[in-house]
């Protein structure tokens, strides 16, 4: 198994990026946070974790040993695949999902797309005593400026971006756009696409963090 990656950032996307590590290109999916953290060019440390399935082999790869270590709980839960692992990570952050977990707050979980209010109730439930309390100022998932997605381009790239990403983690083309309209209609609007993504996945997510 692939525990980790530290190479040379290749290309990032709105869901992965290309690590080279000793001329071998390694293709990671990531939450947007862990790819926000990525600059191309440059020299990154990523630790992962490979999921198997019957016709594919993928690598995830996040910026903490905490986020990957709450994944691979995460897959233990029935019904819930990796896509889905992201996409609550990537809402609730990893503190968030202590706190919803601790909590039994089945609403902010089912705010995930993918996960209804019986799967949310299900991820509560298998994911009781398994995930330690959350620290006392705990925020949801800090998504940090994304460099290598676009910081610091054209408005319409950046939008475009946003709303690739958003739909990558499940939600509905129109809602991301919606939201997205809303964000950018704000006198402060962000203008770099981490801190776009950020804003509208906080609205979308219910406004938590």
């Amino acid at each position: 198994m692939i525990a980790s990656l530290s190479g040379v950032v290749e290309r990032v996307w709105t869901d992965r990026a290309v690590i080279d590590v000793g001329g071998v290109g390694y293709l990671v999916r990531a939450t947007p946070a862990t790819l926000g953290t990525l600059r191309i060019g440059e020299r990154s440390h990523v630790t992962t974790t490979m999921v198997v399935r019957e016709d594919s082999m993928t690598l995830y790869a996040f910026a903490a040993d905490d986020e990957r270590d709450i994944f691979e709980v995460i897959q233990g839960v029935q019904g819930i695949g990796p896509k889905t692992g992201l996409a609550l990570l990537a809402v609730l952050g990893p503190d968030g999902l202590r706190r919803a977990v601790h909590a039994e707050d089945a609403k902010a979980v089912a705010r995930v797309p993918g996960i209804g209010p019986k799967t949310a109730q299900r991820v509560i439930l298998e994911l009781g005593g398994k995930l330690a309390p959350p620290t006392a100022d705990g925020t949801a998932a800090a998504l940090t400026s994304a460099g290598g997605m676009g910081a610091g381009g054209s408005p319409g790239s950046s939008h475009t971006q946003v709303i690739e990403a958003l739909v990558g983690l499940g939600f509905a083309e129109k809602n991301a756009v919606a939201a997205l309209a809303t964000i950018t209609k704000a006198a402060d609007a962000p203008t770099d696409t981490g801190a776009l993504l950020r804003a509208t996945l906080r609205l979308l997510g219910g406004g938590r963090g």
